[in-house]
């Protein structure tokens, strides 16, 4: 089964990270692939920490390539994790969580990992690599995009690389 995981610092707060990876409404304006986002449900827990669960429906497209897929998004605040389990599309599987680690009150590390597997073999074949290069640009692109939101940081607060493993 397909899958990656990597490791950023970034030179944002984790806070900042989390609110920017949960705001899926935004995702067709940066992320890769992503062509359309809907949000079909959205519960809070009514706990302090505010704690939500979504399920969204999101249609990536690569030339002539469309598809759409459903998911469960589970956004625990207090422990700043965001966990996306898979129910309904032309995957087999597909699973992804994102962690925020403070690293000082301006930096983070983000933890990001996904598992798939398409539902037809051939489907698989012919968007593997895609899918491959697009997940791992996903990092650098809510990197990106938290530069534009929050500001780019200076020089002295540098980040590490990212230290991707496929």
């Amino acid at each position: 089964m397909p899958q990656y995981e990597t490791k950023r610092r970034i030179r944002h707060s984790a806070t900042n990270m989390f609110e920017l990876v949960a705001d899926i409404e935004r995702y067709p304006e940066f992320v890769p692939l992503c062509e359309k986002l809907v949000i079909t449900s959205r519960e809070t827990d009514g706990t302090e920490a505010n704690n939500e669960n979504i399920v969204a429906t999101m249609t990536v497209a690569y030339k002539m390539f469309r598809e759409s897929f459903t998911s469960r998004v589970e956004l625990d605040r207090e422990n700043q994790i965001i966990r996306v389990k898979y129910l309904d599309g032309p995957f087999s599987f597909l699973e992804n969580r994102w962690a925020f680690n403070a690293s000082g009150e301006t930096s983070c590390e983000i933890d990001f990992k996904i598992s798939y597997e398409f539902r037809s073999k051939m489907l698989g074949t012919l968007m593997g690599a895609v899918f491959d290069r697009a997940f791992r640009k996903f990092a650098a692109a809510f990197e990106t995009r938290a530069d534009k939101i929050y500001g780019k940081p200076s020089v002295a607060n540098n980040a590490s690389p990212d230290s991707g493993k496929g």
